[in-house]
């Protein structure tokens, strides 16, 4: 890399460390043959930027073979090419994690031993030797429960060795891994619990585990739950093609974690050598960590184990890295991405709101549910869930009174849209103008509007937003009813909604914690999957094609309506910004960061399932940066008042909500200074 790179583009500035595990050529007893293989995937993982390097269990002497393991011979030149290896990493980048049988005092141990920089570091016996079925480890080796505090002879050096040892660079905050072997994470009790309550972001396995039918769905299993329990990145490698065959096989399957969700995954029975490769997030791993207080009593119901740990701490020397993260980051962080669980995610989002507005009609007794119907998103995703629930209750859809109320910039279009929705899902529909009334309101107040003047200011908008709601208020009480809130989290999120009187109150906001991204994605899911009739789906499709607008200001001479997305930003960013920044508390550098990777290039990472073609947006650093800034200043300094008076609403996702009852509560009167001068300092111009 050139030396002029801005730190933002390099990923050791936000924290990823870059880890692979390595599925190495190995041949059976073979240890030179093996170092080589060893060798040559840890250059491979230089030219690919890696900082972290798993290998297989054993991989330098190989697994299966038996009573090899007590031959002095092998044992001897297992010892010298550790001394080969460590002089060949002098002048690679990544940290390599190796296993390996050493003696020690008599007995054999099997081993995992840390080298860096022409350095080893540090060696982590087994903890838990399997001696069942297949297995008979306790023939061989000596368990290392207990060995804590240790050294152990490498060559002319005396390294740490024990199951109490850590690795962090000092250089890196974040870079900081423990390590356990195969056996030890099917133990009740796995020791690399401990290794992350000390402080490891990262937990490595080594692993010899034979294959067998639906073993790595059992794999996947126990790595998943490694990383999300223990709030961590678990990263998990197998020994592959090339050990003895002689009873068992061996599929060679890598896999890394982060958080329960999986970043990378190996080619399984590959013949040739492999490495599988993610970018560690440790700042999300420590942000979570903060949030978590269980992690935090976990950590001291087990004696503080960061106390008794020791940590080797090494330099880690690493190139400036401008190159494209490697790892799966989803541009719709709020919507279904599971090919297998998709229908499933759909209908569990859509059915939380269903099932807490039919708790809420079943508490209050409601005769009716009163909504405004707009003809854009969010009403109608309103509608689709208050008519889903009547009809779960077994009760007429004429319950639900719908009503549209143009004002001074409602389009033919949507007024149209509002009452085809209206009909097709047969409710009680009315249309109320509210233009009189707010004419009479402006003139009362003043307003220059109200002397012909073409004068379209918040006031003006506000009049008819709150004009709307009053309407629909005094209508629930007329008809001893409740009005159905609209709102949905993005529009929460910006302050993007008319306070008090107005679309931010109602008496039970059933969207509150729904962002528009997923609305729009739920809306078209229910067209998909048949919730409703096929006329509905008709109306549903075109208002999804419907320009996302407030419709309060009249069109312009050009033609041109009100566009919310040109004045706030477009809502699949906004979507983004909100999930990093209020899930994981990250910085707005980092947010531009992890933007900027995923929106650079509409060709490359992930798209919702079937996303239409046509609206795969991409953005540059700039872009991203300017509505990045605009929504620190609404999210931190402008809106947060309008969240604190919210009225109830059901949590949708595991991104959060903004309910001061629930994920998030914050002053109405803080300033967003430190989080703009975090973006000024941290993030290019271009």
């Amino acid at each position: 890399m050139t030396g002029d790179l801005h730190p933002f583009f390099d990923r050791h500035t936000h924290g990823f460390v870059r880890l692979a595990t390595a599925t190495p050529k190995v041949r059976t007893a073979d240890v030179a043959y093996n170092a080589q293989g060893i060798v040559e995937q840890a250059k491979k993982a230089d030219e690919l930027h890696v900082d972290l390097l798993l290998y297989p269990e054993l991989c330098l002497s190989s697994y299966a073979i038996d009573d090899l393991h007590l031959q002095t011979a092998l044992l001897e030149s297992v010892e010298l090419h550790l001394t080969q290896i460590r002089d060949a990493s002098r002048d690679l980048s990544p940290v390599l994690v190796i296993g390996a049988p050493l003696r020690h005092k008599g007995r054999i141990y099997n081993c995992a031993i840390v080298i860096a920089r022409g350095k080893v570091l540090g060696v982590v016996p087994k903890s838990y030797l399997p001696n069942y079925r297949e297995f008979y480890e306790k023939r061989w080796f000596a368990h290392g429960r207990n060995i804590q505090g240790l050294e152990i002879r490498l060559g002319d050096k005396l390294v740490p060795f024990g199951t109490d040892v850590l690795f962090s660079a000092e250089n890196l905050e974040g870079f900081v891994f423990g390590i356990e072997i195969c056996e030890d994470f099917w133990a009740p009790q796995p020791p690399g619990v401990l290794a992350a309550l000390a402080g490891a972001t990262m937990v490595l396995n080594l692993s010899a585990s034979n294959i067998t039918i639906g073993k790595s769905d059992e794999r996947h299993l126990l790595s998943r739950a490694s990383s999300s329990r223990c709030v961590c990145a678990y990263a998990y490698s197998a020994s592959g093609h090339g050990e003895s065959t002689t009873d068992l096989a061996w599929d060679g399957q890598g896999m890394i974690y982060e958080l329960g969700d999986l970043l990378a995954e190996s080619v399984r029975f590959d013949l040739e050598p492999e490495l599988c490769v993610a970018d560690i997030d440790t700042g999300r791993i420590l942000n979570d960590r903060m949030r978590m207080q269980t992690f935090n009593d976990a950590a001291e119901a087990a004696g503080r184990p960061e106390d008794f740990y020791r940590t080797v701490l090494f330099t880690h020397q690493h190139d400036p890295d401008g190159a494209d993260l490697i790892r799966p980051i989803r541009r719709f962080p709020f919507v279904p991405n599971r090919a297998h669980k998709l229908d499933e995610d759909c209908y569990e989002a859509f059915n939380i709101q269903v099932d807490a507005l039919m708790r809420r009609i079943q508490a209050t007794g409601a005769k009716s549910l009163v909504i405004g119907i707009s003809g854009g998103l969010d009403s109608t995703h309103a509608l689709l869930v208050a008519a889903k629930a009547m009809d779960r209750l077994g009760r007429p859809r004429s319950d639900i009174l719908g009503y549209t109320m143009p004002g001074f910039a409602t389009s033919d279009d949507t007024k149209s849209n509002a009452w085809k929705l209206m009909e097709a899902f047969e409710i009680t529909a009315e249309e109320i103008d509210i233009k009189p009334t707010a004419r009479q309101m402006l003139e009362d107040i003043g307003h220059p509007f109200a002397d012909g003047e073409p004068h379209y200011d918040v006031t003006f908008e506000n009049v008819q937003a709150g004009l709307r709601t009053d309407y629909l208020f005094r209508l629930a009480g007329h008809h001893s009813g409740f009005v159905i809130g609209t709102g949905d989290l993005s529009e929460l999120a910006l302050g993007w909604c008319t306070y008090g009187v107005g679309d931010q109150m109602s008496h039970y906001a059933v969207n509150a914690g729904v962002p528009k991204t997923l609305i729009q994605y739920l809306i078209r899911w229910t067209t998909t999957t048949s919730q409703f009739d096929k006329q509905c789906d008709e109306v549903l499709l075109a208002i999804l094609e419907t320009e996302i607008s407030p419709e309060l200001v009249p069109a312009g001479e050009d033609g041109a309506i009100q566009s919310t997305q040109s004045i706030i930003g477009p809502y699949e960013l906004n979507d983004f910004f909100l999930h990093h920044i209020v899930r994981w508390g990250q910085s707005p550098s980092h947010v531009a960061f992890l933007a900027w990777h995923a929106w650079k290039d509409a060709k490359e990472g992930l798209w919702p399932i079937d996303f239409p073609e046509d609206r795969k947006n991409e953005y540059d650093l700039a872009t991203i940066a300017k509505w990045l800034e605009n929504f620190v200043k609404r999210f931190f300094e402008f809106s947060q008042f309008k969240r604190s008076a919210l009225p109830n609403g059901p949590k949708v996702s595991a991104g959060g909500a903004l309910s001061p009852r629930g994920d998030w509560r914050a002053p109405s009167d803080a300033v967003a200074d430190l989080w703009l001068d975090d973006l000024k300092r941290n993030v290019p111009e271009s």
